[in-house]
This record gives structure tokens, C-alpha cells and sequence, in this order.
């Protein structure tokens, strides 16, 4: 399926269908996020069977604010619609497969009854 590029609004959706979504938060001033989205990007093609997302985050500085992303590249990733990672920096391909087995394996029950979401005030 490949990298597709997230909007503000979109992100919601994306990220709260079930499955496994990774987004990229990214930018193009930056050389280590240009080096992890070849990574990234390359990721998406061993892993069609999940989603890929990139984030501008110049382009969505508002939206980058409110998910908390402080420098690029940071990874998110999110399993059927709970954020269960989410860290600044780059990895290397061998440490992106390792985190989505690990990601596959969760038991999102479990997930779930450790870290409720927050209640609505």
C-alpha cells in the first residue's frame, strides 16, 4: 500500500480504524527525518498489510502541538485505535520490524484494562 500523507482532519479516522497504523512525523529540513522516511517508506512495502501514514509536521505545526510531537522524525503508532508507542528519533529498519512484531503481538485486552482512556470531563 505504501506511505500515504495525513491532513489534520484525517488523522482521527486513520488512526482509530482497527489494525496497525504507524505515522511518520516528519520533516524535510531535517537530515535524520529525511534518512528515517526511506526507512519508513520502506517499511510500508515489507508491511502492506498495514497502514503507513506520514505527518508534515511544518505543514500540521497545530496538530504535530496537540499529538505532542516536540522534534522530527518522532514514530506513533497506533493498534486499533489506542496509541501504544510513541518516541522521537529514528530507527533502523531491523528495530521497526522487531516493534511491529511486537505491536502484532500485543493482547489489546490486556492493553486496554492496564491503561483506560482517559475519562471525559
Amino acid at each position: 500500500m505504501g506511505t500515504v500523507s495525513l491532513r489534520g482532519a484525517e488523522l482521527a479516522s486513520a488512526v482509530s480504524a482497527r489494525g496497525i497504523v504507524l505515522v511518520d512525523c516528519r520533516t524535510s529540513r531535517s537530515g535524520s527525518s529525511r534518512a528515517f522516511s526511506a526507512v519508513f517508506d520502506d517499511a510500508a512495502a515489507r508491511h502492506a498489510d498495514l497502514r503507513f501514514a506520514a505527518l508534515d509536521v511544518e505543514a500540521e505545526a497545530g496538530l504535530a502541538a496537540d499529538l505532542g510531537v516536540r522534534s522530527a522524525p518522532t514514530l506513533m503508532v497506533w493498534r486499533d485505535g489506542v496509541l501504544v508507542f510513541a518516541e522521537p528519533g529514528w530507527l533502523p529498519a531491523d528495530s521497526v520490524d522487531l516493534l511491529i512484531d511486537t505491536v502484532r503481538a500485543l493482547d489489546m485486552s490486556a492493553v486496554r484494562a492496564t491503561y483506560p482512556p482517559p475519562v471525559a470531563r
